[in-house]
């Protein structure tokens, strides 16, 4: 199997035909060599990980998955993913048949977040790295998904941008700082960083945003800190918003 490698998530290339018509079947018999080969694979992962066809169905199912999603490998093998689960990106689209088949047809896709509710009703969020397998004997192109659970680290996120948005409005009703000691110029980068901490991300994210390194974003808070007079990221970033500086 052939491999090529994206940013940080690699993917084995789907042969398809170029113009193809868009795959459409039930789901078929598995391949016994194919099937154990991948249950091998994804039992032997110790993250959530699981095969969707095409038509968004289920094809396998680990026991990470069972764990985290609450539902057995007799309970979700053939069941439609969307039906099941009922996932959604970010922005609310559902990752349904419509991103299976354009994945496979791609041959991939960057890893991305997802919102799902598993059997206990409670939403979980997902970041979910892609690989795609090609087509083997008489089973069919799969999309197989990596999942870990980040589901607090979205939650701190969200309360961090509360607490921004809160301190925006406090300042809207109550700005009577017209005398503050001037303070050093940030530079473009440093007002980036934070920009990018006031929507909410985390440094891994911003490093990627970025394109810099964890020690090179650490020197920024660090500069940030010293020009502003400031302790911690969340103080900076109030700071900044009091002078109007982001």
């Amino acid at each position: 199997m052939t491999f090529r490698y994206i940013g940080d998530t690699a993917y084995a290339l789907a042969w398809l035909a170029p113009g193809a018509p868009a795959i459409s079947f039930n789901l078929p018999k598995r391949d016994p060599m194919q099937r154990d080969r991948l249950r091998l694979l994804l039992q032997r992962c110790r993250s959530a990980a699981f095969a969707l066809t095409a038509r968004g169905e289920i094809w396998e199912w680990n026991t990470e998955s069972e764990a985290l999603l609450g539902y057995t490998v007799a309970e979700a093998v053939g069941q439609s993913f969307v039906g099941l689960l009922r996932p959604r990106d970010p922005l609310g689209k559902a990752v349904d048949s419509e991103y299976c088949e354009r994945t496979i047809r791609d041959g991939g896709a960057p890893s991305f977040d997802m919102r799902v509710r598993p059997r206990t009703g409670r939403a979980l969020w997902l970041n979910v790295t892609v690989l795609v397998f090609e087509r083997f004997h008489s089973s069919p192109p799969l999309v197989v998904h990596v999942a870990h659970d980040i589901t607090d680290s979205r939650h701190r996120r969200a309360v961090f941008g509360r607490l921004i948005e809160s301190a925006r409005e406090i300042i809207e009703v109550a700005d009577d700082e017209h005398h503050l000691v001037p303070v050093s110029p940030l530079t473009e980068q440093e007002q980036r960083v934070l920009r990018a901490l006031e929507t909410g991300q985390t440094p891994a994210q911003i490093t990627r945003l970025l394109g810099i390194t964890a020690q090179t974003l650490r020197n920024h808070l660090h500069h940030i800190n010293q020009k502003l007079g400031t302790h911690n990221r969340l103080e900076a970033v109030m700071n900044a918003v009091r002078r109007r500086l982001i």
